[in-house]
C-alpha cells in the first residue's frame, strides 16, 4: 500500500506534466532555479569540512533548525499549495492506519521542497567526514531532520485543516504571508546586520538548539566528531522521542479527519444588502465594475495587489537609507501604476466559470472590459496622484511632477487598455477562486510567463514616448518636457485606453464561448 501512494504521487505528477509542455518548461524553471540554490549550500556545506568544528557545527545546527521551522510554519499559510494526496480524499478507503503514515509521509519527500531539502540534508554528511563514525552519525542525523520535517508539516496541515477549510482564515492567512515576501530585502538585510552584530552569541545559541528537536538531529554529526558520543547518543534520543511524538500526534488528529472531515460551509448570511451594486449606476458596466470591486477587496488573488503597493515606499526608503540617496522613491508612481493595471490582465482567468454568468446574460464585451478597468482606476488613479505627489513633496522638487506624472498616468491607461485586450484573447493558469494566492493548478506556466513578458515588451514600446520626454526633460532640465508629457501622456493613455477596452470587448463577443472553455479546463 505504501508502494501504491507512492506511485499515485508520481502518477499525478507525471500527468500534471503531460497536460501542457508550457507546464512542463515552467517545472524546468521552478527545477533550475532549485538546484542552484541546492547547489550553493551543498558547496558551503562541503567547504564547512575543512573549517574549526565550533563554527561548522554552529552553521548545521542554525541552518538545520530553520529548516524544520520553515516546514512548520509555511502550512499555516499555505496548507492548500500541495493536495496530491489529500488524506480526506481516502476517508471511504480502508487503508491502515500505519500503511497511510508511512505513504503520506514519503509522498512528502516528493517535489521539489521534498528533494531540495534531502539533498541538503544529505550533504552534511560531507561536511562531518572527517570518520566513519561522524559521517554515520551525520547521516543518521540528516535523516531524522528530513523526517522530522515532513511529519511536522502533515501535523500542522491535518490541525489546521478545519481552520484551513474557513474562507475567511485563506483570505488574511495568504494576505499576511504576502507582507514577509515584499519586505524580504530589508528583513534579511536587518537580520544580516543582527548577526554580524552578535557573532558571539550565535555559538551558544546553537549549543542551547541542539537540546531541543530543532536543533538536536542536526548536531549528531558534530558532537561525534568533537569526541563527545555521550551527548549524541542522549541528543539522538531527543530526536527520535520527538519525531515519535509528532507522528503519535499526526495519527491522532489524522484519525479524528477521516472521521469528521472538516466544513467549510457558511452560517446564516443577511439577505437584502446589494453592497456596491446598489451605489454604482445599474448599467451593464456599472454591473460589472462592482462586482469587479467586491472582488478586489474581498478576493486574496486580487487584493495581494492592494497589499504590495503600500510596502514599496517602505521597500524604497529602506534602500535609500543605505545609501543616502532617496530618489529611487521616483520610480513608486510608475511601479504602482504598472502593478495595478496590469494586474486585470488575467482578470477573465480569475473567474474561471463564473464567466458564464457575463455569457447567460447577454453582457456585451465592451461593457465588461469597461467596467473592469473602471473598477481597478476607481483606485489605481489616486494611488498614483499621491505617490507622485508625496515624491515632490519629500524632495521639494516641483518641476519634476508634470514629467512624472505624464508617464506615471501614461503607464496607468495604457497598461489598462493592453490589459483588456490580453486578458479577452488569453486566459493563463491562476489559482482557482477560494484557493490560496500561492496555489497554481496544472497549467500553461510557460504561456503563462511568455503572455506576461510580451505584455511587459508592448508595453514599453507604448510609453517609450513619454520615457523619451522624461528623459529629455532631466537631461536638460527644460521644464517645458515635462509639460508636454503631462499633456501627451494623458491624451495617448487616454487613446490607448479606450482602443484597448473597444477591441478587448470585440474579441470579448467574438470568442467568448471559446474563452469559457479554456477557462474550465484549469478546474
Amino acid at each position: 500500500m505504501v508502494a501504491h501512494l507512492l506511485r499515485l504521487k508520481l502518477t499525478l505528477l507525471r500527468n500534471g506534466l503531460r497536460r501542457s509542455p508550457w507546464q512542463l518548461v515552467g517545472m524546468a524553471i521552478a527545477g533550475l532555479y532549485a538546484l542552484g540554490m541546492v547547489a550553493t549550500l551543498v558547496m558551503a556545506l562541503v567547504i564547512l569540512r575543512n573549517a574549526p568544528l565550533d563554527l561548522a557545527q554552529t552553521a548545521v545546527v542554525l541552518g538545520g533548525s530553520a529548516a524544520i521551522l520553515g516546514w512548520g510554519v509555511v502550512p499555516v499559510v499555505a496548507s492548500a499549495t500541495d493536495m496530491t494526496l489529500d488524506p480526506a480524499r481516502f476517508t471511504t478507503f480502508a487503508i491502515p492506519m500505519k500503511q497511510m503514515l508511512a505513504g503520506l509521509a514519503l509522498g512528502g519527500l516528493i517535489g521539489i521542497p521534498g528533494l531540495a531539502t534531502s539533498l541538503v540534508a544529505l550533504s552534511t554528511v560531507a561536511t562531518w567526514s572527517h570518520g566513519v563514525l561522524p559521517a554515520l552519525a551525520a547521516f543518521v542525523g540528516a535523516v531524522l531532520g528530513v523526517l522530522t520535517c515532513v511529519v511536522l508539516a502533515k501535523v500542522v496541515t491535518t490541525a489546521t485543516a478545519s481552520l484551513a477549510a474557513s474562507r475567511r482564515f485563506k483570505d488574511i492567512s495568504a494576505i499576511a504571508f504576502m507582507v514577509p515576501l515584499v519586505l524580504m530585502g530589508p528583513i534579511v538585510a536587518g537580520i544580516g546586520q543582527g548577526l554580524s552584530a552578535s557573532t558571539g552569541f550565535l555559538p551558544g545559541f546553537a549549543r542551547t538548539l541542539s537540546w531541543t528537536p530543532l536543533g538536536a538531529p542536526w548536531s549528531l554529526g558534530g558532537d561525534v566528531a568533537a569526541g563527545q558520543p555521550g551527548q549524541a547518543a542522549l541528543k539522538l534520543l531527543v530526536s527520535v522521542a520527538a519525531l515519535a511524538a509528532l507522528a503519535w500526534a499526526w495519527k491522532s488528529l489524522l484519525e479524528r479527519a477521516l472521521v469528521t472531515p472538516p466544513y467549510a460551509g457558511s452560517g446564516r448570511r443577511k439577505g437584502g444588502r446589494l453592497g456596491l451594486l446598489g451605489v454604482l449606476p445599474a448599467t451593464p458596466a456599472g454591473a460589472v465594475m462592482a462586482r469587479s470591486l467586491t472582488y478586489w477587496f474581498r478576493d486574496p488573488r486580487y487584493s495581494g495587489s492592494l497589499v504590495v503597493i503600500p510596502l514599496l515606499p517602505v521597500v524604497l526608503a529602506f534602500q535609500g537609507s543605505q545609501t543616502g540617496d532617496f530618489t529611487s522613491l521616483g520610480i513608486l508612481a510608475p511601479i504602482s501604476a504598472f502593478i495595478l493595471a496590469w494586474s486585470i490582465s488575467a482578470d477573465v482567468s480569475y473567474d474561471n466559470t463564473a464567466f458564464a454568468l457575463h455569457l447567460a446574460t447577454g453582457v456585451r464585451g465592451l461593457a465588461d472590459r469597461l467596467g473592469r478597468a473602471l473598477a481597478c482606476l476607481a483606485f489605481a488613479l489616486p494611488v498614483v496622484l499621491v505617490f507622485a505627489l508625496g515624491y515632490s513633496a519629500l524632495t521639494g522638487d516641483w518641476a519634476g511632477l508634470p514629467g512624472q506624472l505624464g508617464l506615471s498616468l501614461g503607464i496607468l491607461f495604457t497598461g489598462l487598455g493592453l490589459a483588456s485586450v490580453v486578458s479577452a484573447r488569453y486566459t493563463v493558469a491562476v489559482p482557482l477562486p477560494g484557493d490560496s494566492p500561492f496555489k497554481k493548478p496544472p497549467g500553461n506556466v510557460g504561456q503563462t510567463l511568455a503572455v506576461q513578458f510580451g505584455g511587459l515588451l508592448v508595453l514599453m514600446v507604448l510609453v517609450l514616448p513619454q520615457v523619451g520626454l522624461l528623459v529629455a526633460q532631466v537631461v536638460t532640465g527644460n521644464g517645458l518636457f515635462g509639460w508636454i508629457n503631462l499633456t501627451a501622456g494623458t491624451v495617448l493613455g487616454l487613446v490607448l485606453f479606450v482602443l484597448g477596452v473597444r477591441l478587448g470587448g470585440k474579441w470579448l463577443d467574438n470568442r467568448g464561448p471559446e474563452l469559457l472553455a479554456q477557462v474550465s479546463v484549469n478546474r
